[in-house]
């Protein structure tokens, strides 16, 4: 049982390599985002070498998925919820059902196929729920719905309430506010932002320096 749990959780955390085909997929989509912009060029310079155009646009895909397909296979995929984590959510607050037309998991603990959604109306013991609902966050995003926070709400203190909870134990790079919950994002997401933030700089860098060459090269 011990090592079936680790597994899982291996699994949850890290995710699966997104494999090699969807790898060269990905570079090829590099590399026709640069070919399209050097046939760009090319036409600006001078739009009677069709021949020229053609190659720039068939070149770049095959040359971005042979040379980036494989080192893009190895990025792993974003945490795939299913019925697991939902399963295991609910059983981890099952201790805080508070009976039928109150607080309980099969009501109020749900998954959008993105996270898992967890009703924070009709609740009594909110700083259970959230102490116990923040270490699944490691595996997947969670989401705390608790309204507007508006004086027309049904509970209007409890946005507040909760916010207040959260933001003791969780730092503000994991925090998400939306117009009626507050989301916790996962470790690994987290990191997948920040590398997804690196690679488009990268690109905004290195299109124009290539752009500015080839512009070179065919005046």
């Amino acid at each position: 049982m011990c090592i079936r749990l680790r597994t899982t959780t291996m699994e949850l955390e890290e995710g699966e390599p997104v494999g090699l085909v969807t790898g060269l997929q990905a570079g090829a989509f590099l590399g026709l985002y640069l070919g399209f912009s050097l046939a760009v060029i090319s036409v600006l310079t001078d739009p009677t070498q069709l021949k020229r155009l053609g190659g720039l646009m068939c070149t770049p895909p095959v040359l971005g998925a042979v040379c980036l397909g494989p080192f893009l296979a190895r990025r792993r995929k974003p945490v795939d919820l299913g019925k697991r984590p939902l399963s295991h959510a609910r059983e981890t607050l099952a201790s805080f059902n508070e009976g039928q037309g109150r607080w309980r998991v099969l009501s109020h603990v749900k998954s959008d196929g993105m996270s898992i959604r967890i009703d924070m109306h009709d609740l009594t013991n909110l700083r259970g729920v959230v102490d116990a609902a923040l270490p699944l966050s490691n595996h997947c995003s969670v989401k705390f719905i608790v309204g507007r926070g508006v004086q027309t709400s049904r509970q209007p203190e409890l946005r507040q309430r909760v916010l207040e909870l959260v933001e003791e134990r969780v730092v503000l790079t994991r925090r998400k506010r939306t117009a009626k919950s507050i989301e916790i994002s996962p470790i690994p997401t987290v990191k997948y932002v920040d590398q997804q933030r690196k690679i488009n700089r990268a690109l905004l860098i290195l299109l124009p320096i290539f752009s500015f060459f080839a512009w070179l090269e065919m005046k």
